[in-house]
């Protein structure tokens, strides 16, 4: 369709409607709105109304003797994990934890943090992974906002969890996780697809962090996603902290197919360790922040060689990366993936092979995973032609229940689906994008002051409420600068 045609088409339809405002013209043709809205987002694919648990309990009993977790030395095999997971459960049940419980857990990167996450979903709750980092007057004002009854905790944060409001009970390697002799059997807890399987905050800008919960049915949804079959997938390394939403990925997608978690040593690993992990832990996929995988393809891109698949996001990928990477491992997918929090951790892909001509400029966020829906939307949620700016609105599985106890803000954030089934949901991103003529989404910026550094979001604002707290402050302005290229700082100036 010509663009003439299309104007033609939006003058005809004012005609016959005087007062129609000019926002709700229609300016996509018949076959670019076929295009965008419906063959775009045809990625409907059927997958088992089951919970998390279930799932998992399905594959220990096919294949029990499989190896579910690597940590150092330590291998957990499916039936070994199960029963481990169960015998926390009973004590988890016996302590009150029922129905959407949240139960906290502060722990290192660990076999027995993999124990207790997978133990919490077990008993029927949800699991709030804490950043054990930070200050535990930060970790009790989030214990208190999302309604915690229960802390796990290993033993080296015991005395940070004891500063805590609520309980503690002690999951490390030596602790015994059967009360008595308490069967190892699956515990029997039904959750439904709707029930809530876990709780992670991202910065939010009036100083509170947003707590958003994310139900079992969007767990299952990403892990039973098409993108991971094949193979590629087998061996995912499980580097994250367990509060950053990768974690969701590198835990499920290898523990509701089948496959094996590699747990990377504990304490950040700079690009010497983890090369070295790349290298000699049989690693067959990982995910790697956006500033991670360019530093580590500029000082070791052979360590990706033995890696299937790369996948990569949170913010803008340097295309150079790309290309070098793909150059040194040729027999290597790089994936750029996008997806917030809010949409259960991804939502579009753009995956790229050896050979492949890598833009110089900007490298496409993708197209929807499965059952996802990509919209790129006006300021009257009005659909944009290709190579238009518009806001990226996520619909389809994935998108969260919302933010808990912020009834206002989720309403605004999580916004009636006019494109999808009656009663959908989709989310607003904040984040500007645009068509490509091969129907792929490129990223363009932000509509706010969110940022993201080393793939962290980070809402300016609330760093602005913090300083203003102090009560020296009367003014303050916090922005991000960038005076060595890819090494972004935040920068506050007080008054």
């Amino acid at each position: 369709e010509s663009i003439v045609a299309r104007l033609v088409g939006v003058l005809e339809a004012a005609v016959a409607d005087p007062e129609v405002l000019v926002s709700r013209l229609d300016a996509l043709g018949g076959v670019e709105r076929e295009r965008l809205l419906v063959e775009a987002n045809d990625t409907v694919r059927a997958v088992p109304d089951a919970s998390v648990g279930e799932l998992f309990e399905a594959w220990a009993e096919r294949t029990p003797d499989a190896v579910a977790v690597v940590c150092e030395d330590q291998e957990l095999t499916y039936a070994e994990l199960n029963a481990r997971a169960n015998g926390l459960a009973r004590t988890l049940i016996g302590q009150g934890v029922g129905a959407e419980s949240k139960v906290a857990i502060l722990q290192d990167r660990s076999a027995e943090v993999i124990v207790s996450t997978l133990a919490v979903l077990k008993a029927g709750g949800s699991y709030l992974p804490l950043h054990t980092d930070q200050p535990v007057s930060h970790l009790r004002r989030i214990v208190e906002q999302a309604g915690v009854v229960l802390v796990l905790a290993d033993h080296a944060h015991t005395a940070r969890a004891a500063e805590l409001p609520v309980p503690t009970v002690v999951v490390d390697e030596d602790e015994p996780l059967l009360p008595g002799d308490a069967s190892a059997a699956n515990p029997g807890v039904v959750c439904g697809g709707d029930s809530l399987a876990y709780v992670m905050h991202t910065s939010g800008s009036t100083g509170t962090p947003k707590a958003i919960g994310v139900t079992h049915r969007d767990v299952v949804a990403l892990a039973l996603d098409s993108r991971w079959q094949g193979g590629a997938h087998e061996r995912v390394l499980f580097r994250s902290p367990h509060a950053f939403d990768a974690s969701t990925y590198e835990l499920w997608v290898p523990l509701l197919g089948g496959g094996t978690v590699v747990v990377a040593p504990r304490g950040e690993l700079d690009t010497v360790a983890l090369a070295g992990v790349l290298a000699g832990g049989g690693i067959t996929a990982v995910f790697l922040t956006t500033a991670l995988f360019n530093l580590l393809v500029e000082e070791h891109p052979q360590s990706l060689a033995g890696v299937r698949e790369v996948w990569t996001g949170g913010e803008f990928v340097s295309p150079a990366a790309v290309a070098q990477a793909l150059k040194a491992a040729p027999q290597t997918k790089v994936v750029h993936v996008y997806g917030p929090t809010e949409t259960t951790t991804f939502a579009l892909s753009h995956a790229m092979n050896a050979p492949y001509r890598v833009r110089e400029d900007n490298i496409p966020i993708g197209r929807p995973m499965d059952n996802t829906r990509a919209y790129v939307l006006d300021h009257a949620l009005q659909p944009v032609s290709a190579g238009v700016v518009g806001e990226l609105y996520i619909g389809g599985s994935g998108v969260a229940r919302g933010y808990l106890g912020q009834y206002a803000l989720t309403s605004s954030r999580f916004v009636a689906d006019p494109f999808g089934a009656a009663g959908t949901r989709m989310y607003r991103t904040g984040d500007l994008v645009r068509w490509t003529s091969d129907a792929d989404i490129e990223f363009v910026g932000r509509a706010d002051d969110q940022v993201k550094i080393r793939g962290y979001r980070i809402e300016l604002g609330e760093i602005e409420n913090a300083l203003l707290a102090h009560p020296d402050v009367t003014q303050a302005a916090v922005i991000v600068r960038e005076d060595t290229p890819g090494d972004k700082k935040i920068i506050a100036y007080a008054v």
